[in-house]
C-alpha cells in the first residue's frame, strides 16, 4: 500500500478540476433562483472541497480552472474580463483552506463547514468587488446581489462540502489506520 503523496494531489486536482469544468459547461453548477443574479453558483465547492482535502496549492489549481472555465464559457460581460473572471477564484482554496486548518483541531466538522462558508465567500466578495473595481457593476447593484446570492450560496455551500468531504474522509484511512493496515500486511 505505497502511494505517492504528489500523484495523489494532481489526481485529486484533476477530478474536482474536470468536476468544476463540468458544472459550469453543463450549467448544472448554476441554479436558478428569483433574484437580481438570477442564479446561485455551486461551481466553486470542488475549489474548497480540493484545499480542504489536498492544501491550499489544489485549490489554487482548481480555483484556477473554474475561473478559465468561466471566462471561456460565460456570455456576461463582466464575466469575460479575467480580472473579474479568474483572480478571485485563485483565493478561494487558500482562504478555504486556512480556515480549515485553523479549526480543524477543535473540531473537523465545523472546520469543514466554515471552510465551505468563508470559500463561498470569498468568491462573491472578491469577484464582486473586482466587478466594481472594473465598472461592471455599481456598488449597489454588488450588495444587493452579494446578499440576495452570497448568503444563499454559502449555506449550499456548507452543506454540500460538508457532506462531501466528511464522506471522503470516511472512505479514506488516516495515518493510524494507514499504519495498522501496513502492520497487518507486514504480518500477514
Amino acid at each position: 500500500m505505497n502511494s505517492n503523496p504528489g500523484i495523489r494531489k494532481i489526481v485529486i486536482a484533476g477530478v474536482l478540476g474536470s468536476i468544476a469544468i463540468l458544472l459550469g459547461i453543463t450549467q448544472l453548477g448554476f441554479i436558478p433562483v428569483p433574484t437580481a443574479a438570477g442564479t446561485v453558483t455551486i461551481v466553486h465547492i470542488p475549489v474548497i472541497v480540493g484545499a480542504i482535502l489536498e492544501g491550499r496549492g489544489v485549490g489554487t489549481a482548481i480555483g484556477l480552472i473554474f475561473g478559465v472555465t468561466s471566462l471561456l464559457e460565460s456570455t456576461i460581460p463582466l464575466f469575460k474580463d479575467p480580472l473579474v473572471a479568474i483572480v478571485p477564484r485563485l483565493f478561494i482554496g487558500l482562504f478555504a483552506y486556512l480556515i480549515y486548518a485553523a479549526l480543524k483541531r477543535k473540531n473537523e466538522y465545523i472546520a469543514i463547514g466554515a471552510a465551505g462558508f468563508i470559500g463561498s465567500i470569498t468568491n462573491t466578495v472578491l469577484v464582486l468587488t473586482a466587478a466594481v473595481l472594473r465598472n461592471y457593476l455599481s456598488l449597489e447593484v454588488a450588495v444587493s446581489v452579494g446578499l440576495t446570492n452570497g448568503i444563499p450560496e454559502a449555506i449550499v455551500s456548507v452543506i454540500i462540502t460538508t457532506a462531501v468531504v466528511a464522506g471522503w474522509k470516511k472512505l479514506t484511512p488516516n495515518r493510524k489506520q494507514k499504519a495498522k493496515l501496513l502492520s497487518e500486511e507486514v504480518k500477514g
